[in-house]
């Protein structure tokens, strides 16, 4: 399996560090944002886009973006279910993202930025046919987001901006080859937030031992 760059997604990244510089301002309408905002993906250019509060309303019904703009949801649900092994991915950190034409990428961070593969057909509908949360992800604005490096057992469905802030995250705190000192607490730190921001979030693998990341 040949792993591919994501351009989109290295935009993004970008965009985000940039914008971490200065005062953030509406994709949509330019108007001043709150240091915590909504997103937007344009779907007919794969991208990530800030919105106000009242764009965010706009857009939160369905029709509004007439396929071309979609609301990211802010629901996050920690779960058991597939390791990344299981879908084809050699790696403990990485995100699955559901296309409208039902075919599923994995992405994974690193120090370069985001690498993808296609998950075969097949393993992704067996799997979807045994969680029903994978069956529900929502095309291009939720992910499945696993963690099983270091002995983690995070498994969660999450905001796909959630996942452009962890390659962000990973990109600037890794050194070296095996990523230093930084990177792994900063990704456990990651997880704890991504817990906090989902209270009362209760575990379908409740025999497990999940340690709970975060929203721009």
């Amino acid at each position: 399996m040949t792993a591919v760059p994501t351009p989109a997604l290295e935009r993004v990244v970008r965009r985000a560090a940039t914008r971490a510089e200065e005062s953030p301002r509406c994709d949509l309408c330019a108007a001043p944002l709150a240091e915590r905002h909504r997103h937007l993906v344009d779907q007919e250019r794969a991208d990530l886009m800030c919105a106000c509060r009242a764009c965010a309303l706009l857009f939160s019904r369905e029709a509004a973006g007439r396929g071309h703009y979609r609301l990211v949801p802010e629901q996050r649900r920690r779960l058991g279910g597939a390791e990344p092994g299981e879908l084809g991915v050699p790696v403990g950190l990485a995100f699955f993202v559901r296309r409208p034409d039902g075919s599923v990428e994995a992405h994974y961070p690193s120090p370069l930025g985001a690498t993808r593969w296609d998950v075969a057909d097949d393993v992704w509908a067996r799997l979807a046919a045994e969680s029903p949360e994978l069956g529900a992800l929502q095309p291009d604005v939720q992910a499945l987001l696993v963690n099983t490096a270091r002995g983690a057992r995070e498994r969660w469905i999450v905001p796909i901006d959630d996942c452009y802030r962890l390659v962000a995250l990973v990109r600037r705190t890794w050194t070296g080859l095996s990523g230093g000192d930084r990177v792994w607490p900063a990704i456990e730190g990651f997880f704890a937030e991504l817990a906090g921001r989902a209270p009362g979030a209760a575990s379908v693998d409740s025999g497990r031992d999940d340690r709970g990341g975060n929203q721009r």
